[in-house]
């Protein structure tokens, strides 16, 4: 066991039995129908990579490039991503706070700043969750509507494809219901995550050689473009940061801060390499024209667009798992019998109602609002950017009080000052960018 760990474990032993008696332990906060301390930091590293490699880089070129342009884009690109990465090492050390081990973010909030803390941190979390799902189901049935497309002339609506979406991921967290039952399915994600960007980077390389007339200007009035550019940096930070680190940590086997730690590497070495590539040719490519959805400006061969578009779809079936995945937890520990298998006769009927209700809701959501740069903007403002950045933070200065210097406690409450300032801006710029397509759409647009 790593040095690190001993002195925070002390005497807790978490021993991975069944699968709704893996959080079964000495301490009744780690009571879990899912797995904890189980896995290794490569499973998690390889989850991570493939899950943030998901269709959401389909739209990051727009969202993230063209409000910035050239300079500022790259420039915030590199930044944010140092600070995402700095933020969630930082966080991952509190994984353990006086002797005790805190499998859910909410839980380390509240031991440390009390009740209010604790909901006010469930609710942001959840609300990052749900939208994030939307957004997956939107960009599921953008994929699936792209294949039908190159096949009809009179394609159908939008929404039918998100129902069909939906309903896919329903089967599919029915079926593989907890984080570490996806294992088996990892190394389909990553042999199909890397296919997709593969055939996705040839074609937009070919697009770019042949389009002569790209520009990169960055269009709108002076506080459209400082506006914008808040949008934008919410959506770098979106594709940098989960907001639950501790429970996909509470999977991890001893040593359960340096296996993230090393998971984390990971992530911002091979899995950022492939986001930030993407998103960066895709902006070359196309300039400031870029569509929200990068498969509609490709310009063949139609085996390739149907290719990266039904990848696409599939993969994203694996990636949203992950970041459901604690609503998942939370409602299968209230409703579900812990002293039976998650897939038992007694618990089943439950497991079936839970899923179908919260995958019925989010596709009628998703279905009635289809506007795909609204999730991205609104998950990075007033929800990750807290979780991310401003907590750790203030965790860091409430536990190490008497023992940290006063450089390093200035540096921490600079981090809250300046993020929470930025929480304000980027979140009035989500608000703006609602208030603009509720005038041009209607409900059940199909976008």
């Amino acid at each position: 066991m790593n040095k690190e760990d001993i002195s925070t474990y002390g005497s807790l032993q978490v021993e991975p039995t069944g699968p709704l008696k893996d959080g079964a332990g000495p301490d009744k906060d780690l009571e879990s129908a899912h797995t904890i301390d189980h896995d290794s930091f490569g499973q998690l590293g390889l989850l991570l990579i493939t899950s943030f490699n998901c269709g959401y880089i389909l739209s990051f070129s727009n969202l993230m490039l063209v409000p910035l342009g050239w300079t500022w884009g790259v420039g915030c690109l590199i930044l944010v991503g140092l600070v995402t990465a700095y933020a969630n090492w930082l966080l991952s050390e509190f994984h353990f706070v006086d002797g005790k081990r805190f499998i859910r973010y909410r839980d380390i909030m509240g031991y440390l700043f009390g009740r209010k803390m604790y909901y006010a941190t469930w609710v942001l979390q959840f609300s990052i969750l749900l939208l994030g799902n939307m957004g997956f189901l939107l960009l599921g049935g953008k994929a699936l509507k792209e294949i039908n497309s190159e096949f009809s002339d009179s394609p159908l609506r939008l929404q039918c494809f998100i129902v069909i979406t939906g309903a896919t991921y329903f089967v599919f967290a029915l079926l593989v219901p907890t984080l570490s039952s996806m294992r088996r399915w990892l190394g389909i994600s990553l042999v199909l995550t890397f296919t997709y960007i593969m055939i996705l980077l040839v074609v937009l390389f070919r697009d770019g050689e042949s389009n002569k007339n790209r520009n990169y200007d960055i269009r709108g009035s002076n506080f459209s473009k400082v506006m914008n550019g808040f949008g934008a940096i919410s959506a770098i930070i979106v594709c940098n940061t989960s907001g639950i680190l501790p429970e996909l940590q509470s999977t991890l086997r001893k040593p359960a801060i340096t296996n993230m730690r090393k998971a984390l590497y990971l992530q911002y070495s091979v899995g950022l390499f492939f986001y930030y590539g993407v998103s960066i040719v895709g902006y070359w490519a196309y300039g400031s024209d870029v569509s929200t959805y990068l498969p509609e400006e490709l310009s063949g061969p139609k085996w390739a667009n149907v290719t990266i578009n039904a990848i696409s779809f599939v993969q994203s079936i694996i990636s949203q798992h992950m970041f459901i995945a604690p609503i998942h937890e939370t409602l299968d520990t209230k409703f579900l019998r812990l002293d039976k298998s998650i897939h038992s006769r007694e618990n089943i009927k439950n497991l079936l109602l839970l899923r179908a209700t919260l995958f019925t809701s989010n596709t009628l959501v998703t279905a009635a609002f289809p506007f795909m740069g609204d999730f991205v903007n609104l998950l990075g403002s007033f929800s990750l950017i807290p979780l991310t950045f401003i907590f750790p933070s203030m965790i860091y200065i409430k536990v190490k009080r008497n023992s940290a210097r006063l450089e390093k406690k200035v540096w921490h409450v600079g981090i809250i000052a300046l993020f929470s300032l930025l929480t304000i801006a980027t979140t009035m710029s989500a608000i703006r960018l609602i208030v603009n397509n509720v005038k041009i759409y209607h409900l059940f647009a199909d976008a």
